[in-house]
């Protein structure tokens, strides 16, 4: 199972011209340059100016980038606005924010996981990576010497008992910044006493990894190479067998999980009457009437319905609901893959309304343009500007699927999860080398 430990994290300075809410950041993989120079202009010492020397980071950039990423996180630490913690830590983390009229905290900790290889049951994945975007954090991690980005990993904790150990006697955070709407707060403990007790907590329990598969394959990438440069295998404490977490329970109320709708384009001769048509047998077709055809009403609408149930937004403002009438339709097509895998709405959407219908029917056997987006408010306008034709919405993945798949050593479609909100980058950084202090 998984192993945790405290670490000397480093994080920005608690200094009255450092306001953290204008230095912290979204995940690199989030950003563009647009958003990377509005972060710079709010303040020079934003740390996307270290984790996102490179766009768009689907590849290796040239060297002198990480380079200049190395050199700015020294310049920062010798500043004194980076600081590293003399004792080991261990980091809770809440994040507070607003969701459907709902307010909802959601709390954690930053920790150290051992890693282990992918497939092995301590930390359990459920996407697949590719290799362009490792390359890219591969050279950053190598230069810097620093895990940057937290890992988000999920944990079984149904008594509560980490949270109840860790936050029943801290006050104050010690660190607070608002982000895109969401607060961050950031505690440290260092009592050994409570430290062990949590490390403890974690023997009996697996991770799952929520967000950050490609985080995660690169620190294994950089563990492989520490290793060969070692010439064999490396102490258990080398920094380059661990890896920055933050970890939150499954059971957590404030763990949500919303879906990433698909958007479709590159169509030929479609209509919504022509599809249902090609879907009869397999689905029942229901119009959605004209004052819920938004996008967004549709998502809300979805959320009331069975499973398997899939809404139509096309061009126009035509819609409809789609309602799997066998909810193992993918057994002919899939069959070396588990009941689990095949019963979930990316894989049915994935492997059967695309591959099946979309692709020979409207695509002209070829693969249709896709997109992705989370927030239905958006579909509209991507879809009635012709960018795309159609919108395919989900209802959000069932969290119990990441512990199932896990299980059968399988993974998910990509964006199957969408995890809200992401976790900030920049409230502690996890050093892996000594002269990086």
């Amino acid at each position: 199972m998984a192993q945790i430990r405290a670490f000397h994290g480093i994080h920005y300075a608690r200094r009255p011209e450092l306001d953290l809410s204008k230095l912290i950041a979204p995940p690199y993989d989030v950003l563009d340059e647009a958003a990377k120079a509005q972060l710079q202009r709010h303040h020079p010492n934003n740390i996307v100016s270290i984790d996102v020397p490179h766009l768009p980071p689907k590849a290796a950039g040239p060297a002198a980038v990480y380079q200049q990423a190395a050199m700015t996180l020294q310049a920062w630490l010798h500043a004194k606005i980076l600081e590293r913690d003399l004792k080991p830590s261990l980091y809770p983390y809440s994040q507070s924010f607003t969701h459907g009229g709902r307010t909802f905290h959601r709390r954690g900790l930053f920790a150290l996981v051992k890693l282990s290889p992918l497939g092995q049951g301590e930390v359990v994945p459920h996407e697949k990576t590719y290799k362009g975007p490792i390359e890219d954090r591969l050279e950053l991690m190598r230069h810097t010497g620093v895990q940057l980005s937290p890992i988000f990993g999920l944990f079984a904790d149904p008594k509560n008992e980490v949270n109840s150990a860790l936050y029943h006697t801290l006050s104050r955070p010690e660190l607070s910044a608002t982000l895109d709407g969401v607060k961050n707060d950031l505690w440290r403990v260092h009592d050994a006493d409570l430290v062990n007790r949590v490390t403890d907590l974690f023997k009996n329990r697996p991770v799952y990894i929520a967000d950050g598969h490609h985080r995660y394959t690169t620190a294994l990438q950089y563990q492989e190479q520490m290793r060969l440069a070692a010439g064999g295998e490396l102490p258990v404490n080398h920094p380059a067998n661990w890896c920055l977490f933050a970890l939150v329970g499954m059971q957590d109320p404030g763990l949500l999980i919303l879906p990433t709708h698909r958007l479709i384009g590159g169509l030929k001769h479609f209509s919504v009457a022509a599809f249902a048509q090609a879907l009869a047998g397999a689905f029942e077709v229901t119009p959605v009437q004209a004052d819920k055809s938004k996008p967004e009403q549709l998502a809300h609408l979805l959320v009331s319905k069975p499973p398997h149930t899939f809404g139509l937004y096309a061009a126009g403002g035509e819609a409809c609901l789609l309602n799997l009438k066998d909810p193992d339709i993918l057994k002919q097509y899939e069959p070396n893959q588990s009941a689990a895998w095949r019963k979930l709405d990316v894989a049915i959407l994935q492997r059967y309304l695309i591959d099946e219908i979309i692709r020979p029917h409207f695509a002209g056997g070829e693969e249709p343009n896709r997109g992705y987006v989370a927030d239905a408010g958006q579909i509209a306008t991507m879809v009635d500007n012709q960018n795309y034709q159609m919108a395919l919405l989900l209802q959000p993945t069932p969290l119990h699927a990441l512990e199932e798949l896990g299980r059968h050593g399988e993974v998910m479609p990509q964006k199957s999860t969408y995890f809200f909100p992401k976790l900030a980058t920049g409230m502690i950084l996890n050093p892996l080398r000594d002269d990086v202090a």
